[in-house]
């Protein structure tokens, strides 16, 4: 693959830059980045500011570029998708809170959804007007997701849905959710799901946020559990075939582990500027041939990351969609974020979790919320395995559920 810009590419970031110079101000290399921001307990500041800046792109035509027009695109390429996403890094701009209904709930939209249905939702989630969410995990079936136990019974035109969802980010201030849920318990635990999206404001959803060890709740990136008793969703509002839940939750997964993987957050400059900075005695930690190792390490881990992004951009420009190889993206990106956040601790001794310095607060939120982003999106150990079987070729873990009804599979209380 040529990294060079063509010069069509060259003069599209031109344009990108040219843009983003008029509406947005250069980020500032000396401020550290955080996984949530200083303004995070203000939901509302929050909210406004993304929208804000979401209409801005969408007006001009930079919201969705990918997407085709007559959804809110204008059918940009992946490469250059690519050059606006390198060039929109270099600003201070909001962090998305449409991160998960662009890049997860859109995507299944585009696949799955009547036309009707994708003119109505599509160009208002590009703009920024509606938010949406992610229904998936439940408080016995996250990591293995088939396991759901949240029901939907048939009921005329309507489905009555009945069940708890939990982690989910976002949801007490979304308008809408995907939402996967077991139709017929008597079939094979893959089998008898069926997928749905669903107004966060219909009669018989409750949503209660989580508070988080990072002092988050309620917040841009606080998780909520989301009680369904007796909801009504109208059977027009079914994406796939009934009993083809899973195969539409794929879709959302590979979606998720892509965004997931590009997560932002401390990385690999704010630990070279800390282990730059002198210490009381006027040395500096980057002397040290073991951290100069640590750095030389993420390094490595940074650019392998980018690289395979590329690859499934470029798959993505063929037509295809985003396979397993994006699980390696999310297990890289997540262990990468939690060793740099323990680096910076460890960099500051007993105090490390005490400084109040605004150049020590990254290291503090990675060090408390990365080990969450090992959970998120799908843990380690089961990425790992899809890795080496479905990329690798490896053999299949043994299943005792295989093959069994779900209501006969053994269940905790």
């Amino acid at each position: 693959m040529d990294f060079n810009d063509t010069p069509k590419q060259a003069e599209f970031r031109a344009k990108c830059r040219d843009w983003l110079d008029a509406n947005a101000n250069i980020k500032d290399d000396s401020k550290p980045k955080s996984i949530s921001s200083a303004a995070e307990n203000d939901l509302k500041t929050i909210i406004k500011r993304a929208k804000d800046w979401q209409k801005k792109k969408y007006e001009a035509g930079w919201a969705m570029l990918h997407w085709p027009e007559e959804y809110g695109g204008i059918n940009a390429s992946p490469i250059e998708r690519i050059i606006w996403t390198q060039e929109q890094a270099k600003f201070d701009v909001p962090g998305s809170i449409f991160e998960i209904g662009l890049g997860m709930c859109g995507p299944v939209l585009m696949e799955y959804a009547t036309e009707e249905q994708k003119k109505r939702y599509l160009p208002p989630m590009a703009e920024g007007k509606e938010i949406w969410c992610q229904l998936f995990s439940e408080p016995s079936a996250g990591s293995d997701v088939a396991g759901l136990r949240s029901k939907a019974e048939k009921d005329g035109d309507d489905w009555i849905i009945n069940g708890q969802k939990v982690w989910t980010s976002g949801a007490h201030y979304s308008d809408y959710g995907i939402l996967v849920v077991r139709h017929d318990a008597s079939l094979q635990k893959h089998k008898g799901l069926t997928f749905f999206f669903v107004d966060m404001k219909s009669p018989g959803i409750t949503v209660k946020p989580i508070k988080q060890i990072t002092g988050t709740a309620g917040s841009g990136a606080g998780f909520n559990e989301v009680y369904f008793d007796n909801v009504r969703i109208p059977d027009s509002q079914r994406l796939g075939e009934i009993g083809d839940g899973w195969k539409v939750a794929i879709t959302t997964l590979m979606n998720e582990r892509l965004a997931v993987g590009d997560a932002r957050g401390t990385d690999i400059e704010e630990a070279l500027n800390l282990a730059k900075e002198k210490d009381d005695d006027g040395d500096a930690l980057i002397k040290n041939q073991a951290v100069r190792d640590r750095l030389a390490d993420w390094f490595c881990q940074a650019s392998g990351l980018k690289y395979t992004k590329f690859r499934t951009m470029s798959a993505l420009s063929k037509g295809e969609a985003p396979g397993p190889e994006a699980s390696i993206t999310k297990v890289v990106s997540a262990g990468k974020l939690q060793e740099i956040g323990n680096f910076g601790i460890d960099a500051g001794d007993m105090a490390g979790m005490l400084l109040d310095e605004d150049n020590w607060d990254p290291f503090q939120s990675a060090w408390l919320g990365a080990p969450g982003l090992r959970i998120a999106g799908g843990t380690d150990e089961i990425l790992k395995n899809i890795i080496a079987e479905r990329v690798l070729g490896l053999p299949q873990d043994p299943r005792a559920d295989k093959g069994v009804p779900f209501n006969e599979i053994p269940q905790g209380k």
